[in-house]
């Protein structure tokens, strides 16, 4: 069963040394992650799972705790793993094994952080077209049985809120946007279940599979929401919610 889940987005840019003299445009998005993964630590899960999108051709592909990952494309010598511990030389030596997709590896930074020891972490990343009754059904099967489960949900909103925003500007996106936050901000489990599926990958919107998985995970749970963190700073909508 889910006992609290958190909401954050997954730019590279979350990690300092990437952002470099940008960094600070997202220290409130850094400590609205930060808060949420508190709330999440607070509800003593017994396994906590990793959900974002993924970066190849498979529909779900899961990754052990320890599974490592690296900003070294983006040009840092940053690596991760996704045990909530700072990488050692022992993790830089360790390269055996399916390296964790961007947005995984920005959740093992987020981790390390806030020094994680709340729980196992288990890794699982979604294709972006995965459709939404298998995203629900996955997310469903996440939480069957009694073990108690926290998902930390990794995803952007739409990328199309700005001209010089990835997807440049369509003038769906905002309301695409705030109907999301909503949706995290009171656990509204339906509302995220019936996303439009077309409207989302029309708006770049990467977090619309992970967000229903939640919803899926979620079924039957008496959460309450909050959000933490709404802003769109590079015309890519960035939202961060807790629920417990």
């Amino acid at each position: 069963m889910l006992v609290s889940a958190a909401v954050c987005p997954c730019p590279p840019l979350l990690v300092p040394a990437v952002a470099a003299g940008a960094a600070p445009e997202l220290d409130a998005a850094r400590d609205a992650c930060a808060d949420a993964l508190g709330v999440l630590a607070a509800s003593r899960p017994d396994r906590l799972v990793v959900v974002g999108p993924a970066a190849g051709t498979t529909d779900l592909e899961t990754y052990p705790q320890g599974a490592h990952g690296s900003f070294r494309g983006y040009g840092v010598a940053v690596d991760v793993t996704l045990d909530g511990k700072p990488p050692g030389p022992e993790h830089r030596e360790d390269r055996s094994g399916a390296e964790l997709p961007s947005s995984l590896a920005v959740a093992a930074w987020l981790l390390a952080e806030v020094a994680w020891t709340a729980s196992p972490i288990q890794g699982l990343a979604v294709r972006e077209p995965l459709d939404p009754e298998r995203c629900i059904k996955t997310g469903k099967d996440i939480t069957t049985g009694d073990e108690r489960v926290g998902l930390l949900v990794m995803g952007d909103a739409s990328a199309c809120r700005t001209l010089k925003a990835p997807g440049y500007l369509d003038e769906r996106a905002a309301a695409f946007d705030a109907e999301v936050a909503r949706a995290l901000g009171s656990a509204d489990v339906a509302a995220l279940a019936a996303l439009d599926e077309l409207l989302a990958t029309d708006l770049k919107a990467a977090g619309r599979a992970c967000w229903q998985v939640l919803a899926g995970a979620a079924e039957g749970a008496s959460l309450g929401g909050a959000l933490l963190y709404e802003d769109a700073p590079y015309g890519v909508g960035y939202l961060v919610a807790a629920w417990s």
